[in-house]
C-alpha cells in the first residue's frame, strides 16, 4: 500500500463480518443491483502528494468516463489516515461508496467481512480478462484459494533512493548493496547535522513493510503455515532489532524520526536532510517537493549478502492500491464498467505515470514510459525480489500491533534506551497477545 498515509488503525472483527453479510441494499442475492445506473460514488486513495493533486490528476480522466458512458462519478479522496476506518465503518452501515480504493495488504482482512465483492472468473472477463494482470499484483488480492476481493489498480515497489551529490561529498562511489554497506555509508554520511538514513518511526504501516523485509532476510515469517501469529521467532526478533538498530546502535538515523509519521522522512531527503530513504515510488513525491530527477540515484533494496532475489533475498514487499466494488453497490454494471476503465491500457498508463507508479497491467507496463531507469528498478524489484505480506484474515491487526510495537521501540530508541534482544521480544509478546483469539 502506499506509503504516504499515517498509520491506518481498526481491527477487523467477526462482528464486522456478520454485520457486512447483513448490509442492505443490492440485490436479494447480496451482489448489488443496477437501481442507480447513472452515478457512481467513488473513494480515492491519497496517492499524489496531496488531496488537491490527487483531484487535478483523477477528475480528468472521470469527465472522460462520464463522457463515454453516461454514468457520473462523484470522487472523494481519503487520506490515508482515514480511509481504513472509514472503510470498516461503511461495512457495517451499509453506506458506503460504489467502488473504492484499498491498500492491497487489507485485501484477506476486508475479504473476510463480506462486503467486498468477489472477483471470479466471470468479473474478470467483464473487464478483459485476470490474465491481463501480472503474477505479483494478483498475489496481494485476497486470501489463497478464494476469489480476490480487489483487482490491482497501482503497483509499487521499494527502494533505495540516495543523494549522488551527498555520496560524492563522502567520497562513497556506489550506492550500498548490503546492510553492512548502508551502515558504513550512513556513518560516513551523518555529520554536520545532517543523516545518513530517514525513516517513518512512528508510522506503524511503514515499520510494518520495512520489518517484513528484514524477517524474510532473516529466513522469518509472522505467522505460521497455518495462519496464526507467531511474532516471538528468533528470525523476527532479530528483524525488528536490525531495522530499530538503525537508529538505536548504528546511529544512521536520526533520533527525531521517532516522531515521524505524515512523509517526513521524504521531505527531509529533498531537501538534503538525509542522505538515503527507503520508499515506495517517490518520484513524483520528490518532484513536488522541487527535487529534480538528476540529483538522486535509484539502487534496490539491500540485502544481508549477495544480490537480491527470491527467499532469503526478498528487498521488498508487494506494495500497491486495489480497486474494489461494495457487493450492495445500486449500480452493478456501471461499478464493473468503472474498474475496467480504470485498468485498462490507456489509463493505467495516464494514471501510473502521474504518480510514478508501476502498472499491474501487463501490457501497460511494457510501454516505453515504464522503462526509464528508475521504473526499470521497481520492476525488477516487483518481477524478482518481491514478496506479498501475509494474506490472512487478522492482516490489518497485524499491520497495528506489531507497527506500533516497532513504534514504541523507536521511542525507545530516541530517548536512549537500549534496544535488546529480549526488550523486542517483549514488545512482540505484547503485539501477539492483541491478536484475535480463534
Amino acid at each position: 500500500m502506499r506509503s504516504i498515509r499515517a498509520a491506518a488503525v481498526g481491527a477487523v472483527t467477526m462482528s464486522l463480518a456478520l454485520a457486512a453479510t447483513a448490509c442492505g441494499g443490492g440485490s436479494a442475492t447480496g451482489g448489488g443491483s443496477n437501481d442507480s445506473p447513472k452515478t457512481l460514488t467513488y473513494w480515492a486513495s491519497n496517492q499524489g502528494a496531496s488531496i488537491e493533486i490527487d483531484k487535478k490528476v483523477l477528475q480528468p480522466e472521470l469527465d472522460k468516463f462520464e463522457k463515454q458512458t453516461g454514468v457520473k462519478v462523484k470522487l472523494e479522496v481519503v487520506p490515508w489516515s482515514d480511509l481504513l476506518n472509514r472503510i470498516l465503518t461503511a461495512t457495517t452501515s451499509g453506506q458506503g461508496p460504489d467502488v473504492l480504493n484499498i491498500g492491497n495488504t487489507w485485501s484477506a482482512s476486508l475479504q473476510a467481512t463480506g462486503a467486498l465483492l468477489p472477483w471470479d472468473a466471470k468479473q474478470f472477463d467483464a473487464i478483459g480478462g485476470k490474465d491481463r494482470f501480472v503474477a505479483s499484483a494478483l498475489g496481494s488480492t485476497g486470501a489463497e484459494g478464494k476469489d480476490p476481493a480487489a483487482v490491482p489498480l497501482y503497483s509499487m515497489a521499494y527502494a533505495l533512493y540516495y543523494n549522488k551529490k551527498m555520496f560524492a561529498d563522502a567520497g562513497i562511489a556506489n550506492p550500498p548493496a548490503t546492510w553492512a554497506e548502508l551502515i558504513a555509508d550512513g556513518k560516513k554520511l551523518s555529520k554536520g547535522g545532517k543523516w545518513g538514513l530517514g525513516a517513518e518511526g512512528s508510522n506503524p504501516s511503514e515499520n510494518i513493510h520495512h520489518v517484513f523485509v528484514f524477517a524474510k532476510q532473516h529466513g522469518a515469517d509472522f505467522f505460521t503455515a497455518d495462519g496464526k501469529p507467531d511474532f516471538t521467532n528468533d528470525g523476527v526478533v532479530s528483524a525488528v532489532q536490525q531495522y530499530v538498530g538503525l537508529m538505536a546502535s548504528d546511529k544512521i538515523i536520526a533520533p527525531g524520526n521517532a516522531e515521524y509519521a505524515q512523509n517526513q522522512s521524504v521531505s527531509d531527503f529533498a531537501k538534503g536532510k538525509n542522505a538515503m530513504l527507503l520508499w515506495q515510488s517517490a518520484s513524483a513525491n520528490l518532484k513536488s517537493q522541487g527535487m529534480s530527477e538528476a540529483d538522486y540515484g535509484i539502487a534496490p533494496v539491500p540485502v544481508q549478502s549477495g544480490t537480491p532475489g527470491t527467499g532469503a533475498n526478498v528487498n521488498s514487499m508487494v506494495a500497491g492500491i486495489n480497486m474494489a466494488v461494495f457487493k450492495n453497490t445500486h449500480n452493478l454494471d456501471g461499478a464493473t464498467e468503472f474498474v475496467k476503465f480504470m485498468t485498462s491500457d490507456a489509463e493505467q498508463k495516464i494514471l501510473n505515470t502521474a504518480y510514478s507508479s508501476i502498472p499491474p497491467v501487463a501490457a501497460a507496463q511494457a510501454d516505453a514510459a515504464f522503462n526509464t531507469p528508475a521504473n526499470a528498478a521497481l520492476k525488477d524489484t516487483l518481477a524478482k525480489s518481491a514478496a506479498a505480506l501475509p494474506q490472512v484474515a487478522d492482516e490489518s491487526q497485524f499491520e497495528t500491533a506489531v507497527g506500533t510495537a516497532v513504534k514504541e521501540l523507536f521511542a525507545d530508541a530516541a530517548a536512549g534506551r537500549a534496544v535488546t534482544a529480549e526488550s523486542v521480544k517483549a514488545k512482540l509478546e505484547k503485539a501477539q497477545q492483541q491478536m484475535p483469539t480463534k
